[in-house]
C-alpha cells in the first residue's frame, strides 16, 4: 500500500513537472520522438542486413553443397569397388574428406535411398561431430530428395554449447559403386553470420543510445537558451504589474531574440508613457472636481440664501412663480448634496479620507438609520423589517461613515422596493459583522448587479428619481467599506428583489472574512435570528430593545 501511495505521488510530481515545464516537455517529446525515429530505422536496417546477409550465404553453401555433390560423384564413379566392404570404405573415405576440406560444413551424411534394391549394402557414414545428423533432416526433405532428384535445401537448427545456431541442411542424390542409389546431406552452420548480425545490433543500439543522448543535450541547452529571453519577459511583466514601470528587459545580440527584448522593452516603455499620462489626467480631473467643489460653495451659498428669501415669500407669489420657488428649493437642496458628494470623493481619489473608528453596536447604528428613513418608508408604503441577533454586535467602526452606507442602502430599497416589505439582516461571527438589506421590488440583472456602483450608473436613465439621488450614493459606500477594510456586495433578481450586503471586520486594521449573512436570501437560514416590524402605516417609531423570538 506505501509503495501504491508512493508511486502515485512520484507520479503527480511527474504530471506537475510536465505541465508546469516547456522545457521538460520539449526535451521529453524530442527524446522519445528520436528513439521512436532510430527503432523504426534500426529495424529496417537490420532488417535488411540480415537479409541481405543471410541470402548470399545461403547462395554461397547451395553453390558449395553442388560442387561437392559432384566432386562425391565423380570420386564414387571413379572406384572400382564391388564388395560392400569396399563400398564402404570408400564412402567413409569421402566423408573424411569433407571433414578436412574447410568449405564450412559442419558435417555431411549419406542415406540409402527408401527403393533402393541392391544386395550390396553398407551402414550409412555420416560426420562425427556430436550433432545427431539424422535427425536434422526431416522425413519431407528426405521424400522430395528421392522423388524430384536435384538439390533441396531447409533451414535447421544446429544444437550447441552456448544455444542453438541457425544453420541448413543440403540434400541431392548420389549414386555409390555396387550399392546403388544414396542420398547426400550436407549441414552447413549460419553462426558466425548471426554473430555478425548480433554485432551490428549492438554497434546500433550503442550508437542509437548516445545519438539520443546527444540529442536530448542539445534540445535542453537549445530550449533553455531560447526560452531564457521569454523567462525574463515574463518576470519583467511581473514587476511591471506591480507597478515597477522602469523595469526593462536586458538586450544582447541582433537576433530575433533580441528583437522580442526589444520589442518589449518598446511596449513596456509606451504603457509608462500611457499610465503616467493618465495618472496625471487623473490627478488634474480630481483637482479639478475638489477645485470646482470648492468653488462653488461661495456662489451657491448666495444663491442659498436668495432661495430661501424667494421660498419664505412663495405665498405671495401667484401660483406660476410660487411652483417655481418650490422647485428652486428642492434643486438647491440636491445641489448642495451633490457639491458634498462630490467633495467626499475627491478625499477618497486623493487618500485624504480617514477612520474615525470606536467600537458601536451595529444593531444601534441600523435603528437610527431605520428611524430617519421612517418618513420616506412610510410615504412609500414599505414595511422596513429588521432580523438581528439577542447579543451585541460590536465592532470597530466610524459610526458617521457605517450609518451613510446603510443611509444609502435603505434608502435605494425604498425607493426600488415598490412599497413591498424592506428586510435588514444582521450577523456577527468571529472576525466579521455584516448587514444586508434586502428589498423585494424590481429587482435586476447580473449586469446591473456588476455596474450599480459606478459613479453616476443607472440600470434605467427614464426612471425619475423620486428621492432626489445623486448617482454618487453607491461609490461613496463602496469606497466607505473598502476604508473600513470590508466588502460591499450586490444580488437581484428582476421582479424578485434587490440586496446588498455590507461585510465589516469587528477590529479596527482587519480584513473582513467570511460573511455570517449569505447575500443571496435563497441560501439563508433564518432560524437564530430576531425580528421587529416598523410598518410605514404609523409613522416614526423608536425601535425598542430587540429580544430574542425565534431560536
Amino acid at each position: 500500500m506505501r509503495l501504491r501511495i508512493r508511486l502515485r505521488r512520484k507520479f503527480l510530481q511527474l504530471l506537475r513537472r510536465w505541465r508546469s515545464s516547456l522545457t521538460v516537455r520539449v526535451v521529453a517529446s524530442t527524446v522519445v520522438g528520436g528513439l521512436l525515429a532510430l527503432a523504426v530505422i534500426g529495424g529496417v536496417l537490420t532488417l535488411q542486413i540480415r537479409d541481405g546477409l543471410y541470402d548470399e550465404r545461403v547462395g554461397q553453401m547451395l553453390e558449395e553443397a553442388a560442387l561437392r555433390r559432384q566432386d562425391a560423384q565423380e570420386t564414387f564413379d571413379s572406384a572400382t569397388a564391388t564388395t560392400s566392404q569396399q563400398v564402404q570404405s570408400v564412402a567413409n573415405g569421402w566423408i573424411r574428406s569433407v571433414d578436412t576440406a574447410g568449405s564450412g560444413a559442419v558435417g555431411a551424411l549419406l542415406i540409402r535411398s527408401p527403393g533402393e534394391t541392391s544386395a550390396v549394402t553398407i551402414a550409412d557414414p555420416g560426420t562425427n561431430t556430436g550433432i545427431d545428423l539424422r535427425a536434422l533432416v526431416s522425413p519431407e526433405m528426405r521424400a522430395a530428395v528421392a522423388a524430384d532428384g536435384g538439390q533441396h535445401w531447409q533451414p535447421v537448427r544446429l544444437p550447441g554449447q552456448t544455444g542453438d545456431a541457425p544453420g541448413i541442411v543440403v540434400g541431392s542424390p548420389v549414386t555409390l559403386p555396387a550399392a546403388g542409389a544414396y542420398e547426400m546431406y550436407l549441414v552447413y552452420t549460419l553462426g558466425p553470420e548471426e554473430e555478425t548480425i548480433s554485432l551490428v545490433l549492438r554497434v546500433l543500439a550503442v550508437g542509437a543510445v548516445a545519438l539520443v543522448v546527444l540529442l536530448g543535450g542539445m534540445t535542453w541547452v537549445i530550449t533553455r537558451w531560447v526560452l531564457r529571453p521569454v523567462k525574463q519577459a515574463a518576470f519583467t511583466a511581473e514587476k511591471l504589474a506591480d507597478g515597477m514601470l522602469d523595469e526593462r528587459m536586458d538586450v544582447r545580440g541582433r537576433d530575433e531574440l533580441a528583437l522580442l527584448g526589444q520589442s518589449f522593452n518598446e511596449m513596456a516603455a509606451s504603457l509608462q508613457r500611457q499610465i503616467e499620462r493618465m495618472e496625471e489626467l487623473s490627478r488634474l480631473q480630481q483637482r479639478f472636481v475638489s477645485d470646482v467643489s470648492h468653488e462653488l460653495r461661495t456662489p451657491l451659498t448666495t444663491i442659498r440664501m436668495a432661495g430661501e428669501l424667494i421660498h419664505d415669500a412663495k405665498d405671495s407669489f401667484d401660483p406660476a412663480v410660487r411652483r417655481s420657488a418650490e422647485l428652486l428649493h428642492a434643486q438647491l437642496d440636491r445641489f448642495e448634496s451633490m457639491l458634498a458628494d462630490l467633495l467626499e470623493i475627491s478625499r477618497f481619489d486623493a487618500g485624504a479620507a480617514v477612520l474615525d473608528v470606536e467600537e458601536r453596536d451595529v444593531r444601534d447604528l441600523v435603528t437610527r438609520v431605520v428611524e430617519i428613513n421612517a418618513i420616506l418608508a412610510d410615504a412609500k408604503g414599505s414595511e422596513v423589517r429588521v432580523h438581528a441577533p439577542d447579543r451585541p454586535c460590536t465592532a470597530d467602526v466610524d459610526p458617521r461613515r457605517v450609518e451613510r452606507v446603510l443611509r444609502n442602502l435603505l434608502s435605494n430599497a425604498i425607493e426600488h422596493g415598490e412599497g413591498r416589505p424592506i428586510d435588514i439582516t444582521i450577523g456577527m461571527n468571529a472576525s466579521t459583522v455584516a448587514v444586508r438589506v434586502l428589498d423585494h421590488g424590481v429587482g435586476m440583472d447580473e449586469e446591473a448587479a456588476e455596474h450599480v456602483f459606478d459613479r453616476f450608473w443607472r440600470a434605467d436613465p427614464a426612471r425619475a428619481r423620486t428621492t432626489g439621488g445623486t448617482g454618487l450614493g453607491l461609490a461613496i459606500s463602496m469606497e466607505d467599506a473598502r476604508l473600513h477594510g470590508g466588502t460591499l456586495q450586490a444580488w437581484g433578481r428582476p421582479g424578485v428583489g434587490a440586496a446588498f450586503l455590507l461585510a465589516l471586520p469587528r477590529r479596527a486594521g482587519a480584513v473582513a472574512g467570511r460573511s455570517p449573512v449569505p447575500i443571496s436570501p435563497e441560501l439563508e437560514d433564518r432560524s437564530v435570528t430576531t425580528t421587529h416590524e416598523l410598518t410605514g402605516s404609523g409613522g416614526p417609531a423608536a425601535l425598542p430593545r430587540l429580544t430574542e423570538d425565534a431560536r
